[in-house]
């Protein structure tokens, strides 16, 4: 089971339609695949999706750090080792996505080694999950036709509305639209990527207030720490921390300080070793937890699948897991498919998928 060969591959595969969002926009899905080879000839996959806008890693970046640092430092360890290269990556700071595909890609050449799925390894508490689906900026009648269209097709009935325009009222008038179209019919929570200041954020959640939202998530930036600590003191829906709550470290202090009261975990950022050490240390101080989506194509979003079906905790809510639908192609030999607003833990063993080598080499950059 030793390491012998870990690759970085980089690939682009435009969207269909752009992603927009307080903090950026994406078009083109410039992700990189990582493979772990071992001596037995096992290959275990991962998908790394760069965000500069939110970690500052690049897709360049992410083919340099890994073979030029981490490729070294692990090649020879055993796949049992995880705890040995988690140590060896964390030497580098930063680079989320990155250790995160490998300790991923470590997981599903372990899981396909010894005959199991990732999500029976890791707890195998079910074989589902159900969908929420990322609404992207745009005006009220096309965010209520996009809704509808997923509800037709996929049969799904939550929605993370993306927010944080200015004035506030665009959004305001989004969400309202939304709720009204579709009665309690649908769940929906929204997400401001940091877009807003305290009060602005203040002012749209109080305009929001009869809408039964689930969560609010990111509002406002986590280093405005007095006003973020006000803001989620005056709230009735808990607040989800993303980007600002990554490691467990990060966790406890924005959930001890008030300005967090659940966590999004994103397996693309944290694989699946530290994404059980948030989990276990949201069960601990008794916070929700909402399985996020850093935009990943099929292949992230089957890990995310793996891990949040595992455990009770993350398999409780809807996860986000649709936006791969907004991808011209893919990766994978068999498409994912949603079915009644679910997505299954794909059968076989490791995350239980394989890279269609015809696509990969159409859509790889180097």
């Amino acid at each position: 089971m030793k390491i012998t060969e870990v690759e970085a591959i980089p690939f682009a595969i435009p969207y269909a339609k752009p992603l927009k969002f307080a903090s950026g926009e994406v078009a083109t899905a410039e992700h990189v695949l990582i493979r772990v080879r071992t001596e037995d000839g096992v290959v275990g996959v991962a998908e790394a999706p760069p965000r500069p806008f939110t970690y500052g890693e690049t897709q360049a970046g992410i083919v340099a750090v890994v073979e030029s640092l981490f490729a070294p430092q692990i090649t020879g360890l055993r796949l049992t080792e995880r705890e040995v290269a988690r140590a060896r990556l964390d030497r580098t700071v930063g680079n989320p996505t990155a250790k995160a595909a490998i300790d991923m890609a470590m997981w599903d050449a372990f899981g396909k080694t010894v005959g199991l799925g990732v999500t029976d390894l890791l707890g195998g508490y079910t074989d589902r999950l159900r969908v929420s689906h990322m609404l992207g900026f745009d005006e009220p009648a096309a965010m209520v036709a996009e809704a509808e269209r997923m509800m037709a097709t996929h049969g799904i009935r939550t929605f993370k509305v993306k927010v944080g325009r200015r004035p506030v009222d665009l959004d305001v008038a989004v969400v309202r639209a939304l709720r009204e179209a579709f009665g309690d019919a649908v769940e929906l929570y929204v997400d401001g990527n940091r877009g807003w200041t305290p009060a602005e954020s203040a002012r749209a959640m109080r305009q929001l207030a009869d809408l039964d939202l689930l969560f609010a998530e990111e509002l406002c930036p986590a280093d405005d720490v007095l006003g973020r600590r006000w803001l989620v003191g005056q709230l009735d829906v808990p607040f989800i921390a993303d980007e600002s709550a990554v490691t467990p470290a990060d966790i406890t202090r924005e959930v001890l300080g008030g300005s967090a009261t659940a966590i999004s975990i994103k397996t693309a950022r944290t694989g699946f070793t530290g994404s059980q050490r948030a989990h276990h240390l949201a069960e601990g101080l008794g916070l929700e937890v909402v399985m996020g989506n850093q935009i990943d194509g099929q292949l992230g979003t089957a890990c995310t699948i793996a891990f949040g079906a595992a455990h009770q905790r993350t398999a409780h809510r809807a996860a986000e897991l649709s936006n791969f639908l907004d991808m011209t192609d893919d990766l994978l030999t068999e498409p994912l498919q949603i079915r009644d607003g679910e997505l299954r833990v794909r059968p076989g063993a490791g995350i239980g998928v394989e890279i269609d080598p015809d696509k990969l080499a159409h859509y790889r950059t180097s």
